[in-house]
């Protein structure tokens, strides 16, 4: 599953649109657990991200080692490319947004979405990077195919390679390695010390009663137009949202150990979730929660029987960066519709 390992770094998988609490409400489809009202009000929030206040003024040269093993040392950050959603994202929430000259499929929000695409069904087109001559590269080690990586690294471009973000313990080191690459490492303090203080703040709102009897969430990968209907386990990277928000990982519980299984009856019965978290493009291939319903073994799952249907935008569920406060805030907000798990 590389390729759907890939999506979710790029920033939360397959593309297009993000959150910034846009489109975070239940798709309601007649049955969502969350209310009309609020669904169509997400749906109306900007997609933007949240800058620093003060634009960051880059410590030049730095010289860090990249997670390929290459040391790399960055003189100038006036043409940056971050190859992924969620590096983008990092890199215009520090301020540096001005710079950045081109855009993964996946940066969808809405300061980026003028910015020249350098990526084609997820894959980078070295051409096209090399071509808007860049000063500096950003990927993560999920970038592809390695001889395009490859290609811009040999044409002497300085290219930086970050480990993947795979959990809610990865947010701050990945946003402290970006700001130290581009050079404005206290402008990575100043907006790691921001986003842990925003994401505490929504833990301190999770119901205390999940304690006591936690609600199960599958997490199901679909994409209706290529008949892709997939269940998330141990690896699939929503483990750590869903725990945080006081949940269990209904794949991870039922012994998936794997990041995705095909979705057959038998393993949702076996993980028996009493909600289902999907992403929202995922959940518009399938018609909605009546076509979710109807892939096999979803009706039967208390989720199926009761609609409960958790959505969250594309482009930054799994990004693990400086809105994912805003991710837990929509799971919390849709999972416990008046305060408590049903």
């Amino acid at each position: 599953m590389r390729r759907a390992r890939s999506l979710r770094i790029a920033g939360a998988w397959a593309a297009v649109l993000a959150l910034g609490l846009a489109g975070c409400g239940t798709s309601d489809d007649g049955g969502g657990r969350a209310g009309k009202a609020d669904a169509e009000a997400a749906a109306a929030a900007p997609d933007r991200v949240e800058p620093l206040a003060a634009r960051p003024k880059a410590e030049l040269p730095a010289t860090v080692t990249s997670a390929d093993g290459h040391r790399v040392t960055v003189k100038d950050t006036s043409r940056i490319v971050p190859l992924t959603g969620s590096l983008n994202e990092i890199v215009f929430t520090l301020g540096l947004g001005e710079n950045v000259v081109a855009r993964d499929i996946t940066a969808t929000f809405e300061q980026a979405e003028k910015l020249p695409v350098v990526t084609r069904a997820h894959d980078v087109s070295a051409e096209s990077v090399l071509s808007l001559e860049p000063t500096v590269v950003l990927a993560d080690s999920t970038t592809g195919p390695a001889e395009a990586v490859d290609q811009i690294r040999d044409a002497g471009i300085p290219l930086i390679v970050f480990d993947p973000a795979k959990g809610l313990d990865d947010v701050s080191p990945r946003i402290e390695a970006v700001a130290k690459a581009l050079g404005v490492e206290k402008a990575g303090t100043e907006l790691t010390a921001r986003t842990e203080r925003r994401l505490d703040a929504v833990r301190a709102d999770v119901p205390a009663g999940t304690r006591e009897k936690k609600p199960r969430v599958a997490f199901l990968y679909l994409r209706g137009t290529a008949s892709v209907y997939l269940l998330g386990g141990r690896e699939s990277g929503a483990s750590s949202l869903l725990e945080a928000a006081g949940a269990v990982d209904a794949g991870k519980e039922s012994g998936l150990r794997k990041d995705f299984t095909a979705i057959t009856g038998e393993a949702l019965a076996e993980a028996a979730p009493d909600a289902i978290l999907v992403m929202t493009k995922g959940l518009d291939s399938v018609g909605g929660v009546d076509g979710l319903l109807k892939v096999p073994g979803v009706a039967e799952t208390p989720a199926g029987l009761d609609r409960r249907v958790v959505s969250v935008d594309d482009g930054v569920l799994l990004n693990y960066g400086p809105r994912t406060d805003q991710v837990l805030k929509s799971l919390v907000k849709q999972l416990y519709a008046g305060g408590s798990a049903s």
